[in-house]
């Protein structure tokens, strides 16, 4: 009994996000089937980057990562969340807590990253075209790719790290419906937000330049930049405008609640819009997806 009493002791209670809304099951209901199309939508945008040659390039090589983000965000939150709804309780381990921090961290810094790294893509295909097969060669995308897991895995390990030596008080409550870095850390979170957002900034501010001074002379590559590059520009601003609210915003201006809804809204949201985004409104998504399609509907 001992050891029991010492288990509960030592795990946090999850608020959770159905406890500030009145319509539990409909609210459950909605998330399932958004996390369910998150699911479908980003495996299907990885399997048809992987299987159509037109789309072996670098922009969609770094849009097969961001996939793999929104697939790996929803999967440490949504399943633990619809857990505790269906069995009545909001437990969480001491080192269930700290994966959750670990793997929303690793995945939020890499994906912050990407995003930056997808900006520079964007400005040299559109400013520099004819030296972006050498900027932008395979070797190059691979070590993108691999220093936004690496930066991401560091920062995870430091702030993990430094969340689970703070004491405890008698409280073990989270008015949350996942663990998160806390608030006091997000100082470092301030540096992780503005640099990235400046690049992605300056970069977005060349390629509007160069469009504007008609450096691009066909009417079909300034479409085909104005529809790749205003795809991206969503979903930085579905990204970083939750991170910004939630982190850059004095805690005095939001309350528990509305970090619920916001955290929902990058943990959930976003990864299931994002290929939504970028297959409606990319040209070669659309054809790629006809492909894949044409046999099962002729047939």
């Amino acid at each position: 009994m001992g050891h029991v009493n010492h288990s509960v002791a030592s795990d946090f209670i999850l608020v959770g996000l159905f406890s500030h809304s009145g319509s539990h099951q409909l609210l459950f209901f909605l998330v399932a089937a958004m996390f369910l199309m998150g699911l479908l939508g980003n495996t299907v945008l990885l399997f048809l980057i992987h299987v159509d040659y037109r789309l072996h390039t670098p922009m969609y090589f770094l849009l097969s990562q961001l996939s793999l983000f929104d697939i790996g965000f929803p999967l440490v939150t949504i399943p633990k969340m619809a857990s505790d709804f269906l069995q009545g309780e909001s437990f969480i381990s001491f080192e269930g807590c700290a994966a959750q921090i670990f793997f929303l961290t690793l995945m939020g810094v890499a994906e912050g990253i990407l995003l930056t790294l997808m900006s520079y893509d964007r400005y040299v295909a559109v400013c520099h075209p004819l030296q972006y097969p050498l900027l932008m060669r395979r070797q190059v995308c691979l070590l993108m790719v691999g220093s936004s897991w690496l930066a991401g895995m560091l920062n995870a390990s430091v702030q993990t790290s430094i969340t689970l030596h703070f004491p405890y008080c008698a409280s073990r409550i989270v008015d949350h419906f996942f663990c998160e870095v806390p608030l006091a850390l997000s100082t470092s979170g301030v540096l992780i937000l503005v640099l990235p957002l400046s690049l992605i900034a300056t970069s977005y501010g060349y390629v509007l330049g160069a469009i504007l001074r008609m450096r691009m002379r066909s009417e079909e590559a300034r479409n085909k930049a104005f529809t790749t590059c205003s795809s991206h520009i969503t979903v930085v601003g579905l990204f970083y405008g939750a991170a910004v609210f939630m982190y850059m915003v004095p805690g005095a201006y939001h309350n528990p609640h509305q970090d619920n809804v916001l955290s929902l809204f990058y943990s959930l949201v976003t990864p299931t819009l994002n290929p939504l985004i970028y297959s409606l409104r990319n040209r070669e998504v659309r054809m790629a997806l006809i492909k894949l399609l044409r046999p099962y509907v002729e047939g």
